[in-house]
């Protein structure tokens, strides 16, 4: 439900800065283009991007708080490591913001170059730090858990690719709309591809512990 508002608040801020004219002998059509064509032209009103980091700011810790929560692991490590993953994906997320909202390429390098810091200590967290906090689950949970945790780092990294593309040489239209597509696209893959195996892991795990109970139940 965060992400279904911000994405309207986005749409509707998209749609406000930005206006398609087509030269249908309609008033106000830009001159020299051809009949049939038509034109974008920015309707002076600003496109707010800020919709779519309050909306990373939120999801994003969230998405790996699920994630630690399904990993089942041992007494007082959950909510130590839920805080540190948590903090340190909102940390990325901070970091990005001064770099997305500048036309210096300087300046986006730079803090493109500090959000990864964080982003790395994450990946280094899920894929060694917790190696081993599955090892006492049944191994079709731990396979899941690999593949969540998989599918979350390699949709993350489309990120840094997409926040890049202004410094590629594109012109400005080009660049936006293509951060546009890609950090949708890249959405889709780390909120509900993501959501939706966090949810199955539960699933699975509370059958799984279910059935071993009622086993412990019937032989005790």
């Amino acid at each position: 439900m965060i992400a279904c508002y911000h994405y309207f608040r986005i749409f509707n801020s998209w749609t406000d800065a930005y206006s398609i004219i087509c030269n249908y002998n309609q008033t106000g059509a830009p001159k020299g283009l051809v009949y049939g064509d038509c034109a974008v032209t920015a309707t002076g009103a600003p496109f707010n991007d800020a919709y779519r980091y309050m909306d990373w700011f939120l999801t994003v810790p969230l998405l790996l708080i699920e994630l630690v929560l399904v990993m089942k692991l041992d007494d007082g490590k959950t909510l130590p490591t839920c805080f540190k993953l948590g903090l340190a994906a909102a940390l990325m997320i901070v970091l990005g913001y001064p770099g997305e909202t500048s036309d210096k390429n300087g300046k986006r390098w730079l803090f493109w170059a500090l959000a990864m810091l964080p982003f790395l200590y994450v990946v280094y967290t899920l894929f060694v730090g917790l190696k081993s906090a599955s090892s006492g689950t049944p191994s079709r949970i731990q396979r899941l858990i690999k593949i969540a945790s998989y599918t979350t780092v390699i949709s993350w990294l489309t990120y840094p690719v997409v926040f890049v593309l202004p410094m590629l040489g594109l012109d400005l239209a080009q660049a936006e709309v293509g951060i546009q597509i890609g950090y949708s696209f890249s959405d889709i893959i780390s909120k509900c591809g993501v959501g939706i195996l966090v949810t199955y892991i539960a699933r699975v795990r509370s059958q799984s512990e279910l059935v071993s109970a009622e086993s412990r139940l019937i032989n005790p």
